[in-house]
Order: C-alpha cells, then structure tokens, then sequence
C-alpha cells in the first residue's frame, strides 16, 4: 500500500490531500508555511497534525528501508522464500520485522550454537517431527559421541532440547503471541531495595499495576526510582497461559514422548529466552508511550507559556533573588532597551534592607517603574516579601508579578547574551532576561534552549534528541502564528521563523544596520543568501510595520499581495481607505458579496479568502491579545497564613498527567489533583486547563514542614 493511502486512513485525510502534502515536505517546504498558506492542498489541517503526519511518513520509509535491508540479508544467506518475502512485506512494524529476522541474524555462541557444533541438530530435528513410534531415549544413543563432547544420554538430550527451546525463541508467531498476553495480563511491579530507606519513591515500594493500565508518569517515576537504586522493577505475569499458547504453536502429534521433551524445551525457552526479551520490550514500549505523552504534555505548556500575552509598553523592574550574592536588579523600558542595573542585598542586615529598598524607590520614581518582574529561584520568596512591603511606599501604583526564571542563567552565560549585552556582567542579564519575559514571553523565551523552560515533567528522561524536536517545533509554530518584526527582530526570533537558518538570520542583521531599517518585504530579497525558496516560506511570517504598503504588516503572504488588491476593489473600498489601511467593515462586506463567488471571482481557495480577510481587518494582529492579561500582584501571603477552606485566586505554572500546580502568591505552588480540577470525570487536567489559566481555588490542606498545599478547584 502507497504512503498516501496508508496515511489518508491514519489520519483520516482524503488520500488526495495525503499526497499534497508528501509532496510538499518533499519539496523542501517548511511546516508553517503548508499549514499557512497551503491549506487548498491539504484540507486546513493545523501545523500539529502535518507535524505528526511528517513524523509519520518518516517512520513509514525507514520501516521500508528496514524491510529491503532484512530481505537482501535474507536473501545472501540464500534461505528467502515466496512466503518468507511475503511475511516481510505484511509487517506493520520494526518489531515485528526483527521478530521475523530473528532466526536469520548471526548469533554470538549461544547453548544451542555449541550443541549444534556437537553435531545434535538432526536429533531436534526428528524430535520436532513427532513422529508416530519415534522413540527419543532410544535415539539419543546412537549421538553419543566423547569426542564431541557429548559423554552420555542425559547430554545429547540436553544438547536437542537447547536447539529446541532456541527454535522456540525465534519463532516469530509465537513472540508476537506472548507479547500480546503479557500486554493484556502482565503485571508491573516494583518493590524497595531497601526497605528502610527514605525516598520520594516510598509509594512505589511494594506497588503493582497492569501493564494495560499503568499511567505514563507511574513508568517514568519507577524507572527514574530503579536508576537511582532505590527500586526494583520487573513484569510479572502466570506462565501458564503463555506456555500453553507455546505449546500447541509447537506440539501437533501423537507421540507423548516427543510431547514430553518439546514441552521441558519450551518451558526452558519461555523462562531463559523469551520472557525477559518480551520484558525488555515491554518496558522499552511503556517508556517510549510514556516519554511521547509526558513530551506532548511539555509541548502543549509550553506554548501556552510562550503564547502568554505580553505586557506591553510598560517600564519594568526586573529583580533576580539571591541570598550570599545579592539581588540583582535592572530596569528596561518598554521596547526592552536596558535603562539601569544595580546590585541590592533585601535578605541581609536591617541597614541593607533599608538601602536596598531605597535602590528600588528611587529606580521606581526616576524611570516611573510600572511592575516589578520577579525570578522564582532561590530566595524568590523573601524577594517577594520585601517588593510587597516596599511598593506601598512607592510614589505611584507599582505592581509585581513572580515569573519563571528557568533558563535565565542557561541565556546570560550564552553567546546570544554576550552579543546582546556585551557591557553588562553575567549575573546582571539574568535579570534583564527576568524583566524582559514578562514584557514579551515568547521574544525572550526564544533565546533559550526549549527543554531548559522547565514546564514539563521527567524531562530529563526523554529522549534528548526527540524532546529537541519536538519542543523546536512548538517554538516555531509559536513564532511563525504570531509573526515577527523584521525591523526589531533578534537573531535567536529570526531563526525561528520558517525557511530562515542561522546564517540568513545574521545576514539579515547585518543588513539592516548597514542599511537601516527595511522599507518593505520585497527588500529582504536583496539580503546575501537569502534565495527565492527562503523567501517564499518566511515572507508571509515576517512583519515590516514601517512599510508603505500595508500587506507587508499582516499575515498575508506577499504572492497573494494581487488577491488582496482585487477584492478591495471589488468591495469599492477607495484608494484613501486603502493607503491608510482602514478595513473595519470588510467582513460584512464580503458577507454582502458572498464568499463563495468573491473566491472564484478572483481564483482563490476559501480557506486563503478567508485568511486574507482575517488579516485585513485586523492589520499587525497579535493572536496573544486575545488571551486574558497575567494576574499582577500588589501583596503577598506566607504559607504560614494559609488555612483550610480559604479561597483564593492563582495562576496554573504547570499542567502534568496528575494535576495541575497553581501559583496562588505563597512561593510555593499548590497542587489541584486532578480529583479535584472539575466535578467532571477527565482523562488529563490538559482537557481543562492550561498554562497561564487564571483560577479560583480552595485550599484542603497545608503542610508547612514540608512546603505543600493541596487546593481544590470544586467548590
């Protein structure tokens, strides 16, 4: 079957718009751009599923790879049949094409490897027969043979039992049969390698759960247990069931005494050979499906974090906490542009903590501070407390809000930082990064490496490289929805953007100091490196605000610039309304004129009519303002104050497969389990919430000791 009908059924897809897309990705078109402007070719579908339709297609061309690989192995080996190369070609997965492999790949020396060399085989090979008045015992005596190592009855019969149970074991139905009954009746289970000792894997201890049952975060929390030696982990399962499944695969006579002996063989099999290989597998399936759910549940809180809105043209303070070194402190005005810096020490003597609130009051006043920005990190909760008691002082209405500082020192020990704030020290551009990702999330979170955001669980226990991916590919559907400004753009945003790689990116730079601020989309055309092709994928993501034609400050991609004109046109908008981009009526004008006849009018898909008229009417639209604004602090609570029953407000920092944890202005995040999220039964708090949520929450319970809140958001 062709990829396009395989994947048309996966994705439910008509096989037409299957095809579009191979051929685009084939054609060296970037995701964005196809799930942009390509929506004709492929029915609308978003960047996510053609990112997992690309994902899948790959899969599908390295099993076909994989297929021809084994069949001209196979076939060297001079051992390929019609009904072999058939099995090949029916299997639907890697595993279960090395099941079929298996008898034919080299072996390193194995027990029935050296009892073959003792010349037993054509003894396993009669056994096996079962044939009516074979007589096993007495066969055995005429392969005893000293000098082959084989000195009695009990050896030959060892050794054709050995050859059997491998047979067994490479027997590609019968694998596929015990697979399947320890994925429907295994048993994972783990228990303590020390008893008595304390850890955070106490609940796994003594702990079982079925393999069909067991929940992706369980997996992932056992197998970091048995790495840190705290736990034992293995599946567990009745052998009878499997064993009889084995044996009518390969006991079909009547000789009870053959019976006998391939029953021992298999058993010997099952226990020695097969079930800790199916074992291996099984966990190595249950991370994988684990490791694949945890990073989708990164990769949805992560564009939630970066899609935040931002707080623009707000003079912010940024305040990274500190004990021994110090606070560090710096002000950015409202584009980000780095207007003072200075060192406070608020956790020291009282004479400290008087100057150090003294810093921030004059900051506050001389460059009219509109919110102070603090880091999370160390110290963040006594920062905290004084920002809350200092800004009642202030001359004017200040307000602060407590952000994530994950990978702000990862980005100020960066070349990037070096670049962009050569003059200040290292500790300094923490902070600037801190005021900076509450002004603008996304341009600044950009800057560092996804997996150092810090909005998933057992991150470091993904595949590293897969994580990379997966997380690079929600920053560049983060990016290229929200569009980028040519003229203000750094770097680290530029090399987000479809179809542009790092050394475009830095010739784009160069270009515009050399030659000031780009006057329209078409002059990136003369920026070295940047082809055609590159052109066509990035134009229609980039923005160019101090452009003459207004196109050039929407989503609009610049080959559906003739479009655009002609249906203003057609709706008689005047060449006045058009220079100065005023469009507010458009959608009831085309409503008016029908889109239908306006797309064929002017040769044009609905879905890019449709987008052209978004755009339009709403020019340098941020998709992000249309979230609600992120809640601002002006006081503070202490864990201490909590009490049972209290309501309060907070913010979801981070969604995970067993609840939610919410910032509720105490330093530590309470915890909504996911029992307590909705009166409703939900699969995942995913369904529910997300990222940045502003919520109402009651507290159940508080445990000071050990800095945990328990919250309900039922009530």
């Amino acid at each position: 079957m062709e990829y396009s009908q395989l994947l048309s059924q996966q994705f439910n897809i008509k096989q037409e718009y299957a095809s579009n897309i191979i051929l685009l990705l084939d054609d060296g078109n970037t995701i964005p751009f196809i799930a942009r402007y390509r929506k004709e070719m492929h029915g609308s579908m978003d960047d996510q599923l053609i990112r997992e339709f690309a994902e899948k297609l790959e899969y599908l061309r390295g099993l076909d790879k994989r297929r021809e690989e084994i069949r001209s192995l196979i076939d060297a080996q001079q051992q390929l049949t019609d009904e072999l190369s058939a099995a090949i070609d029916k299997a639907a997965t890697l595993s279960e094409l090395e099941d079929i492999y298996r008898p034919y790949r080299p072996k390193r020396k194995t027990r029935a490897s050296v009892a073959k060399e003792k010349g037993l085989e054509p003894f396993a090979i009669e056994i096996l027969k079962q044939e009516n008045g074979f007589d096993p015992a007495k066969a055995a005596v005429n392969f005893i043979d000293e000098e082959k190592g084989v000195a009695t009855y009990e050896d030959a019969m060892q050794g054709a039992m050995d050859i059997i149970a491998e047979q067994v074991s490479d027997n590609a139905e019968i694998r596929k049969r015990v697979r399947n009954l320890t994925n429907i009746y295994g048993t994972v289970c783990s228990v303590a390698v020390d008893a008595e000792k304390e850890s955070v894997y106490t609940i796994y201890y003594d702990f079982k759960e079925p393999v069909k049952k067991i929940a992706g975060h369980r997996v992932l929390a056992v197998n970091r247990g048995e790495k840190e030696g705290f736990l034992k982990v293995s599946i567990e399962m009745d052998s009878e069931r499997p064993l009889n499944s084995i044996c009518k695969v390969m006991i079909n006579g009547d000789n009870a005494l053959c019976a006998d002996i391939i029953k021992e063989a298999c058993t010997d099999a099952y226990q020695r050979l097969i079930f800790p290989s199916i074992e291996r597998e099984i966990r190595n399936e249950l991370t994988d499906t684990a490791a694949e759910n945890a990073m989708k549940v990164f990769a949805v809180n992560l564009k939630q974090l970066l899609m935040q809105p931002p707080v623009k043209g707000k003079t912010v303070l940024g305040l990274d906490p500190g004990f021994r070194t110090g606070c560090k402190v710096a002000v950015v005005d409202g584009t980000g542009k780095v207007l003072d810096t200075a060192v406070i020490y608020p956790t020291h003597s009282e004479r400290k903590i008087q100057e150090s609130k003294q810093t921030i009051l004059n900051l506050i006043k001389k460059y009219n501070v509109d919110i102070i920005s603090i880091g999370n990190g160390t110290a963040s909760k006594e920062t905290e407390m004084f920002t809350a008691d200092l800004i009642k002082e202030a001359d004017h209405k200040v307000y602060y809000m407590v952000v994530s500082e994950a990978g702000a020192s990862v980005y100020s020990a960066s070349k990037l930082a070096a670049t962009e704030l050569p003059e200040l020290d290292l500790t300094l551009r923490s902070a600037v990064s801190i005021a900076r990702r509450l002004q603008d999330p996304l341009a600044e979170l950009v800057k560092i490496e996804p997996k150092a955001i810090g909005v998933g669980q057992y991150q470091h226990d993904m595949p590293q490289k897969r994580l990379g991916e997966t997380l690079d590919g929600v920053v560049e559907n983060c990016v290229n929805s929200v569009g980028v400004d040519l003229n203000t753009a750094s770097p680290a945003l530029l090399s987000r953007v479809a179809g542009l790689n790092s050394t475009v990116c830095k010739n784009i730079v160069a270009y515009r100091e050399e030659n000031g601020a780009f006057s329209s989309r078409s002059e990136l055309k003369k920026v070295p490196k940047l082809g055609p092709k590159a052109f066509e994928q990035c134009a229609g993501f980039l923005r160019v605000p101090e452009s003459r034609n207004s196109l050039d400050n929407t989503g609009v991609h610049p080959e559906s610039y003739k479009s655009a004109k002609e249906l203003l046109n057609i709706l008689q908008y005047s060449d006045k309304e058009i220079k100065q981009g005023d469009f507010a009526d458009l959608q009831f004008r085309v409503k008016q004129k029908g889109t239908k006849s306006l797309a064929d009018i002017l040769g044009i898909g609905l879905p890019t009519l449709d987008d052209i008229v978004k755009e339009l009417s709403k020019p340098g639209r941020d998709p992000r303002d249309e979230l609600p604004a992120p809640m601002l602090r002006s006081d503070i609570l202490d864990i201490k104050d909590l009490k049972d029953g209290m309501e309060l407000k907070g913010t979801v920092r981070n969604v995970i497969d067993f609840g939610a944890f919410v910032d509720i202005g105490v330093h530590q995040d309470g915890l909504v389990h996911i029992s307590q999220i909705c009166d409703k039964y939900i699969k995942h708090p995913g369904e529910v919430l997300k990222v940045g949520d502003v919520v109402n929450v009651k507290v159940l319970s508080v445990d000071p000791d050990k800095n945990r809140i328990s919250l309900t958001m039922r009530f």
